[in-house]
């Protein structure tokens, strides 16, 4: 019921939730959708969505104005919360710690809803025990210009591999353009060794199909199909089961059947065709729990590829310097001329130099529409360097600070002869909220 403070008083399963603004537009674009159309439907498919959060710490990413509105994360719970909201004490790579939510229920789930939290993102760990992760992530993020059928074609070969390996891949939809395969593990391996499996799947994928997959952790170094293994590092999140997407239709992440991958359209799974989908079907990842498998396999197949020379790749900016980690730097970055190289110190994995990418930062935003604007503004004032650039040479970076995101948009140049490559110019526009005003 509504009261007279515009709010909507939900009562679920024995718990009172105060929905506010229960008729602000959250989508306004193709799909109409308020709040509180965002908090019924959680709830039509609460016992799916809850299997990915449930017991797990959450970060909230907010979008307080709406899906068409700039994102924040906030991994510190809300002092002002209801008694039965739950939370543990989280410790970060930077050595921070937060006090995060704990989902356990339909009314904590319509609760952090309420909070402007469109999307769902768990930790990949159990509130008993934050160290042992007992899930590994695939995520399979296709690059521009990729079409749906080669990120289909990557993950029924992640399904094979797996299988190969003793393990079982539950397949979803990212809910934008790519496909997430979860695997239920024992929680006996800190992050470091399940991120190690995760970047030998990775490798393995890519040696199996080359031309559309790989494990490049530098976009100016990718193609097809990027097999990201750092979603498996400490402090990183994805979008779970059910998660609505803040895209114009309100796409929502699909748990799907393998026989389901082969032929499925993400467009077709939106909030208001789930709920359909989920009274008719159930949830496809009902028995997720039911068999943990074991990273043995995975893990020696890491073995074997630093014995034959290969280095571990980059971590995210924010994590410490890895031993044998390879360079944390963008090639665009690297020396175009090396210094001699240093012996290898014994049993560790040799490196080759890595050639300069030349890029160009062309615009940074938090409206990923204001920098889509920018690099076209760009290309009417380079129009014969921008007809040589091909599709993959538009890298879209999704960044993320500690409590906000942008869109930076970068062009290679390495199709375009060096005479006639532009300079760098102050990018337009050029709102980096990292920087120092």
């Amino acid at each position: 019921m509504k009261n007279a403070e515009d709010a909507e008083l939900l009562e679920i399963e024995g718990r009172e939730v105060r929905v506010t603004h229960p008729e602000k537009l959250y989508f306004s674009k193709e799909a109409k959708l308020s709040k509180l159309d965002l908090v019924r439907y959680y709830l039509s498919v609460a016992p799916g969505a809850l299997a990915g959060i449930r017991d797990r710490p959450i970060v909230l990413k907010r979008f307080v104005n709406g899906a068409d509105g700039e994102a924040f994360y906030q991994k510190r719970a809300p002092s002002e919360r209801p008694s039965w909201v739950r939370t543990v004490t989280l410790a970060f790579p930077s050595g921070r710690t937060a006090e995060e939510v704990v989902v356990d229920d339909a009314a904590g789930l319509a609760w952090i809803v309420n909070l402007g939290c469109i999307e769902l993102h768990p930790h990949a760990v159990r509130s008993a025990d934050l160290d042992h992760p007992d899930e590994l992530r695939v995520d399979l993020d296709p690059g521009p210009g990729v079409g749906w059928e080669d990120v289909r074609a990557v993950a029924l070969e992640v399904k094979a591999f797996l299988e190969e390996n003793g393990l079982v891949g539950w397949p979803k939809t990212s809910g934008s353009r790519g496909i997430h395969v979860n695997v239920r593990i024992e929680p006996r391996w800190t992050f470091t060794e399940v991120r190690r499996a995760a970047l030998a799947l990775s490798r393995a994928i890519e040696r199996r199909v080359p031309t559309l997959a790989t494990s490049k952790w530098w976009k100016e170094e990718r193609h097809g199909v990027f097999l990201d293994y750092n979603q498996n590092a400490k402090d990183r999140t994805t979008a779970s089961a059910y998660s609505v997407r803040p895209l114009p239709d309100a796409r929502v992440s699909a748990p799907l059947h393998w026989d389901e991958v082969s032929e499925c359209d993400p467009a077709d799974f939106t909030v208001l065709t789930m709920p359909r989908r989920y009274a008719a079907l159930g949830d496809p990842h009902a028995d997720m729990d039911v068999a943990p498998g074991s990273l043995k396999g995975l893990l020696e197949l890491a073995a074997r590829d630093e014995a034959d020379g290969l280095a571990d790749a980059p971590w995210p900016p924010h994590f410490r310097k890895m031993r044998d980690e390879a360079p944390r730097v963008a090639p665009s970055r690297a020396r175009s001329a090396p210094k001699a190289e240093k012996p290898a110190a014994s049993g560790s994995a040799s490196r080759s130099p890595r050639s300069k990418m030349p890029l160009l930062v062309i615009a940074n935003s938090p409206s990923e529409e204001a920098a889509k604007a920018g690099l076209e503004r760009w290309k009417d004032k380079h129009p014969e360097v921008a007809g040589l650039l091909a599709v993959d040479d538009i890298l879209v970076d999704r960044m993320r600070g500690r409590s906000s995101t942008w869109t930076r948009i970068r062009v290679n140049l390495r199709h375009v002869p060096e005479d006639l490559r532009p300079q760098q110019e102050t990018p337009d526009p050029d709102d980096d909220p990292t920087k120092e005003k």
